[in-house]
């Protein structure tokens, strides 16, 4: 029987490679299947006898890392055998010197990079901030080690289901933090989709259950209505005898929840369900023509929503996307957006970076240069540059990778576009860091406007300037992109090493007279009882005088640091069965928690309020205790990318009951008696304690916020249920 199932795989390890080569015939030129062919047998090689933890064998991953990069994401060659080779230098004796030996420097190159930012699960803080570090410095040296990376996240997460469930956890957190935007930067549009919609699957189990039955629920009736609604659209461009492919679809299961949240409305209330994409196949020159001529098609035949007109071909995305989107309503009064685009604009908008580069030499009217060039060379001075923490430079980082953008232009009527929710002094750095630095205010339509004011789409800006004007650390609270935020810290820096350091001095003198040595343990200890992150913010805030010798004296140093303890007992094998006091706040018993699932004291955290039932972890604070977070907490997957080594796992039992705090908000029409029939029900009826009730009446239209207690997730289902079925309740969800 084992011999069988051992021939099976060779069959299907030989099926996918043979897969491989079909998908990679329109990439390779003459001679390169050979070299595919040696890069296939030397993973197959090194791999030998190891299997993943599916049980399948090893060698799957690579090969399904090699398709994704070919037939998803356009690669070519090199990049095939890199990612047939990526784990090899990790995982087996071969070296970086035997690749470069049998496939040249470049590969060898992109697998160094691989390399490096590979394992960075389990690690501690620091170092698992500094993995992504490396990951995101690629960028600046080849952006095929960051495009083979999302391929093989995206087959792990594809392959996920084998996993722990904590690991399922920390791996779709890490994806959902870093890898979701990065892959909507570089304009992978169809990976960060799925790779969204798998993170919310391993994080929000309940919720991609009910959205994913509704969408299958509905597809026999949703399939009937994008046949009839395209059959006028057909006709239309048939007799204008253009080359085209309509595709219609439901929005992703994480765009239809985001909605969900953003509107307040279930299911199938949200505003447009449906997405209709019109892929023309015509020559460079009549593009911006052509998809405005099928617009104003579409808009003959069904009522545009004003509103809802995106114009990405005349202004594209700053990722190279571009498109003409609109939303019009249907016959039977149903929102569908539709999605106008060229086969070039598609296979950029799919393909994202590779096509990017694919069609860079042609240079439609210089567009290849706006987008994703001018990014990444961005990228390059901001890397360049940066001196900060691993972890500050991850966040500042991410926090331009999912923007929107917005369009502005300077006095002669350059176009220049930022993140939206970009100032002034961001527009002033971007034009030159002598400019932004000098900035003392700025006209946005020749109108005076402060330093923190918010850009808004047409604005034509001018920046004032003083030669006395010097950048003040309050500044960085004004800006969002990378790059103001980078030249504002280099203005300032020597500054900020010299308070530093008689900080440091200062620290050093303190602990000496409280008979302590100075140490990075203690360190540590005393930058966590001031809540601070670092050692250097410690010095820094002691150097400014924010932090003075008497709060200094105030902290116990000889009170062993709780967190550390914790760490140390939960992970340890062996364990001390002993309970460990929490800080201040309502204490309970009813969480397992760590590797032993132990009875341990915890606080609820405030920012998700997780209830008995919730899927939830546990969060050991460096000054706080554990905290207990929701898994799809807003705040989790920060946590868990920067912190993994502090999170563990927590199980709900049964021990006993209690009373968990959770707040509903309510909407409806307003009645009479409204408020007396939601207490009689809650207090008489369910006897349900209640903290507070509030409800606000404008037009007719009442919004209401309820504060209760209730024992389980179960206990709360009923409630809402019955809540929900009040004459005038027409929404009712749950809120943190």
């Amino acid at each position: 029987m084992l011999e069988v199932e051992l021939e099976e795989e060779k069959k299907e390890i030989v099926n996918n490679y043979r897969k491989l080569l079909r998908k990679a015939k329109t990439v390779m030129k003459e001679g390169d299947s050979k070299i595919v062919r040696k890069a296939f047998n030397v993973s197959l090689e090194a791999h030998q006898g190891v299997r993943r933890k599916s049980g399948e064998p090893y060698i799957f991953h690579p090969l399904a890392v090699a398709i994704i990069c070919v037939d998803e994401i356009g690669l070519g060659t090199t990049s095939i055998i890199a990612a047939l080779l990526h784990d090899v230098v990790e995982d087996t004796e071969i070296s970086l010197e035997d690749i470069s030996h049998m496939f040249g420097e470049k590969v060898a190159m992109i697998i160094d990079g691989l390399t490096k930012i590979n394992g960075v699960f389990d690690k501690d803080t620091s170092q698992q901030a500094e993995n992504f570090r490396k990951m995101i410095l690629t960028l600046s040296d080849d952006v095929r080690v960051i495009l083979i990376k999302l391929a093989d996240r995206l087959h792990n997460m594809r392959t996920l289901n084998s996993m722990s469930t904590d690991k399922q956890l920390k791996i779709a957190s890490e994806t959902s933090y870093i890898y979701a935007p990065l892959a909507h930067r570089l304009g992978l549009y169809a990976i960060k989709t799925e790779l969204e919609d798998l993170c919310l699957k391993y994080t929000d189990r309940e919720v991609y259950r009910m959205i994913t039955k509704k969408i299958n629920s509905t597809r026999v009736n949703r399939n009937k209505f994008i046949r009839n609604f395209i059959k006028p659209i057909r006709t239309e461009i048939d007799r204008l005898g253009f080359e085209y492919e309509i595709i219609g679809r439901p929005k992703s299961v994480h765009s239809i929840w985001q909605k969900m949240q953003k509107q307040n409305v279930p299911f199938e209330e949200v505003y447009d369900l449906f997405a209709i994409r019109i892929i023309i196949d015509t020559p460079l020159d009549f593009e911006k023509s052509i998809c405005w001529q099928i617009y104003s098609m579409i808009t003959d035949s069904y009522q545009p929503n004003p509103d809802r007109l995106r114009d990405w071909i005349s202004l594209p995305k700053a990722n190279g996307y571009e498109s003409l989107h609109t939303t019009v309503m249907s016959e039977i009064g149903q929102w569908v957006e539709v999605q106008i685009r060229t086969k070039r604009m598609d296979d950029i908008a799919e393909r994202g970076y590779a096509a990017h580069w694919k069609y860079k030499e042609i240079n439609v009217k210089g567009k290849s240069e706006i987008g994703l060039e001018k990014w990444l060379l961005g990228l390059r001075e901001v890397l360049e540059q940066n001196n900060g923490s691993a972890i500050e430079f991850v966040d500042n980082f991410k926090s331009n990778l999912y923007s929107d953008e917005v369009f502005t232009f300077t006095p002669k009527g350059d176009l220049i576009t930022l993140p939206k929710g970009a100032t002034a002094l961001d527009f002033a750095f971007h034009i030159h860091t002598q400019i932004g630095a000098t900035c003392i205010g700025a006209k946005a339509n020749q109108k005076l406007v402060p330093l923190n004011y918010q850009l808004r789409n047409g604005d034509q800006m001018e920046i004032l300037t003083s030669s006395r004007q010097k950048p003040n650390e309050d500044w960085l609270k004004n800006v969002v992109t990378s790059r103001a935020k980078s030249k504002i810290k280099e203005t300032f820096k020597e500054d900020f090493k010299k308070v530093v350091e008689e900080g440091k001095i200062i620290v050093k003198r303190k602990l000496k007279q409280m008979k302590l040595s100075f140490d990075q343990e203690n360190l540590e200890k005393l930058a966590g009882f001031f809540q601070l992150n670092t050692t250097t913010e410690l010095y820094y805030n002691v150097g400014i005088g924010k932090i003075d010798h008497v709060e200094i004296k105030k902290f116990k140093i000889q009170k062993r640091d709780f967190a550390q303890r914790l760490l140390r007992r939960i992970i340890s094998p062996k364990s001390e069965k002993r309970t460990i006091k929490a800080p201040e706040e309502r204490k309970i018993d009813q969480l397992l928690i760590g590797e032993d699932l132990s009875k341990l004291d915890y606080t609820l955290s405030k920012c998700c309020n997780p209830i008995a039932g919730d899927n939830v972890f546990a969060f050991v604070s460096l000054s706080e205790g554990i905290k207990i977070h929701r898994t799809n907490c807003t705040n989790a997957p920060e946590l868990i990318t920067n912190h993994g080594y502090r999170i563990l796992k927590a199980r709900w039992t049964t021990s006993r009951e209690e009373s968990f705090l959770v707040g509903l908000k309510l909407i409806g029409t307003d009645r009479i008696g409204i408020i007396s029939d939601l207490s009689n029900l809650i207090s008489s009826e369910l006897k349900v304690n209640m903290r507070s009730l509030s409800i606000n009446t404008n037009n007719g239209i009442f919004e209401g916020l309820i504060e209760l207690y209730v024992d389980h997730t179960i206990h709360l289902d009923e409630l809402m249920s019955k809540v929900g079925k009040i004459s005038g309740v027409v929404k009712l969800s749950r809120y943190n």
